[in-house]
């Protein structure tokens, strides 16, 4: 009953002010019906005729009537506005239920994004985590890394570590030597021990970075220059120690290797410091990266590998030699196999020659039997005795060792008619 019906500019009417409305108009209507009686009635007390009363019921009656029909309608309008609002109710719930269906679903739906989002999220924030503790690991390490470069003993022996590793991932453990004593009293890093008694191969691994460190950290060209200086200082005197120490004729092979702990700092000299490799060259020192170094260590191995060769050739010689005698042997024996296989083919088939021949003659000793007349004692001629038939000597039969020993239904007839006898 509040719904709005219509509205006037800003003032809006609902179902129940129109009622309201209407029955104050019929109240005032009937009140103006019963002042006019009212006055009519005074009219005839001041001496209206009786005409005139009579006019006045009939304006009465004439009222009462337009009030009935007034009455009428109101109602008539009331059970239309009823109905109206019914149908007015009915579509405005239809509304809202499929409002609320649509809100219900797009309530749903922005729930289960919003929660796909947060999952998103924080996986994303765990991700983000992880990476952070990595990068702080990593930060750690750095910093771990920086001083030890900074630090010339910690310096040298992460340098000679990386060449440990190298060397013992490639050579044999008597191939090689660390911290090996020369005739000099020097001691370099390594040595590999070159086969048949020739020098050995000098690694030097005690490699300066304060002056690539200086030129990492150069802001301005002045210091660029300066840092340029002093690493070139440095390497210069580093392959002038090397050459001086470590070269001993007779002793050491005539050139060795200064490795350099990073492929960057390799990339370096040999970019931007083209004269330092020349003068490493020219006094037989070659500067090598670690993958540089892994690949002479594997020529060095196969070098090894080689010598040992040679060293083994007399027995690989002695056990070839021992190996021929056996497939000799073997081929001789193959051979008497071959033969006793050809003999024992032949007496077989010898043997079945025979065993042909001696079931022809039972067949004609079968015949002879048959082909006799029953004679009684009285009229039977003088018994004379019967021809013997020659037979064969009967011949050894050696059944070789790998013979299958044949069953009874397989031999000849007469052999198995002799057996059961």
């Amino acid at each position: 009953m509040q719904n709005t019906v219509f509205s006037i500019g800003s003032i809006a009417f609902s179902m129940q002010s129109v009622l309201i409305v209407i029955l104050a108009v019929a109240c005032l209507g009937a009140l103006w019906s019963a002042y006019k009686a009212r006055q009519a009635l005074k009219q005839r007390d001041y001496g209206y005729d009786l005409g005139g009363q009579d006019d006045l019921e009939a304006k009465l009656e004439r009222l009462m009537e337009a009030q009935g029909e007034m009455t009428g309608r109101m109602q008539t309008m009331a059970e239309i506005f009823g109905s109206r609002q019914a149908d007015l109710m009915r579509t405005v719930n239809d509304r809202l239920d499929g409002m609320g269906k649509t809100l219900g679903a797009s309530v749903l739906e922005t729930h289960r994004q919003t929660h796909n989002s947060l999952r998103g999220l924080h996986e994303r924030m765990a991700t983000l985590d992880r990476a952070h503790k990595t990068m702080g690991e990593l930060a750690g390490q750095v910093t771990n890394l920086q001083q030890i470069f900074s630090d010339k003993q910690a310096r040298g022996a992460f340098g000679q570590r990386r060449m440990e590793q190298i060397i013992e991932d490639a050579l044999a453990p008597s191939s090689f030597s660390f911290q090996f004593t020369l005739s000099n009293r020097t001691r370099p890093d390594c040595v590999v021990h070159m086969p048949a008694g020739a020098p050995q191969l000098v690694i030097d691994a005690k490699f300066p970075l304060e002056g690539y460190n200086q030129l990492q950290d150069a802001e301005t060209q002045e210091d660029y220059k300066a840092a340029g200086t002093r690493f070139r200082r440095d390497i210069t005197r580093h392959i002038d120690d090397i050459s001086s120490k470590y070269l001993i004729a007779g002793e050491t092979q005539e050139t060795a290797l200064m490795f350099v702990p990073s492929e960057s700092v390799f990339a370096e000299i040999y970019e931007n410091f083209p004269d330092l490799v020349q003068k490493a060259f020219r006094q037989h020192v070659v500067i090598v990266s670690p993958s540089l170094l892994m690949l002479s260590v594997q020529v060095v191995q196969s070098v090894l590998r080689d010598a040992r060769m040679r060293e083994q050739a007399h027995t690989i010689q002695a056990e070839v030699s021992k190996l021929l005698e056996d497939v000799g042997r073997l081929t001789e024996r193959v051979s008497k196999l071959q033969t006793h296989y050809a003999q024992t083919n032949k007496d077989i088939e010898q043997i079945l020659v025979s065993s042909g021949k001696i079931q022809k003659r039972g067949e004609r000793i079968e015949e002879l039997e048959l082909g006799t007349p029953v004679v009684t004692h009285e009229s039977a001629p003088p018994a004379h005795p019967a021809p013997e038939l020659p037979l064969e000597e009967p011949r050894d039969y050696i059944r070789p060792v790998d013979a299958p020993e044949l069953e009874e239904d397989e031999l000849p007839p007469l052999y198995s008619l002799y057996r059961r006898k």
